[in-house]
């Protein structure tokens, strides 16, 4: 195994660690989103309980930042939808250098939704506030793209070592 692999190989726990942290953020999201929901739906057909105004946006906002670090968790993982009907036929070097195409492109998304998600949020964002809570900035409602962008970008330039890294060392069988 070429030195450089060994070396960058030890940077793979910064990886799980992102990963897992992004993973217990969707989690926490859920479980709140549940709550609040749970809450607003009593809070409507029993007289006692109140239902917050600002429920539905609140859902709304965390249900926004699931999608987006769900699909960055994906990435990781390797379970986006992806076509395959013609891996079968073709060269496993062809493979690898059409994921490492494919992994360039969605750098450059990641990087996109860095920068201009990040323009967005305190941009946009920032000069209006959520209609049923005036206190919070609407900042939070856009945050979620660059955060993913952000988390894109570290589980793709994972994936992409991983491609060029099987250019060079072939994986024993599991």
């Amino acid at each position: 195994m070429p030195s450089i692999f060994v070396k960058i190989d030890k940077i793979k726990p910064a990886y799980d660690m992102t990963y897992r942290f992004v993973m217990f953020l969707c989690k926490l999201l859920l479980i709140v989103d549940i709550l609040i929901t749970s809450f607003s739906v009593v809070g409507r057909y029993v007289p006692f309980i109140p239902d917050p105004a600002w429920s539905e946006e609140v859902v709304l906002t965390c249900m926004a930042y699931m999608a987006v670090l769900s699909a960055a968790l994906a990435i990781r993982r390797g379970a986006h939808i992806r076509m395959t009907a013609f891996d079968q036929y073709l060269p496993k070097r062809v493979l690898t250098i059409l994921d490492i195409v494919s992994d360039i492109a969605i750098l450059i998304l990641a990087i996109i939704m860095i920068t201009v998600g990040w323009k967005y949020a305190i941009g946009l964002g920032s000069k209006g506030t959520y209609v049923s809570m005036p206190m919070v900035s609407r900042f939070w409602m856009y945050f979620p793209v660059p955060l993913a962008g952000a988390a894109m970008l570290v589980f793709e330039l994972e994936s992409l070592y991983n491609h060029i890294k099987s250019f060079y060392i072939k994986e024993e069988n599991k």
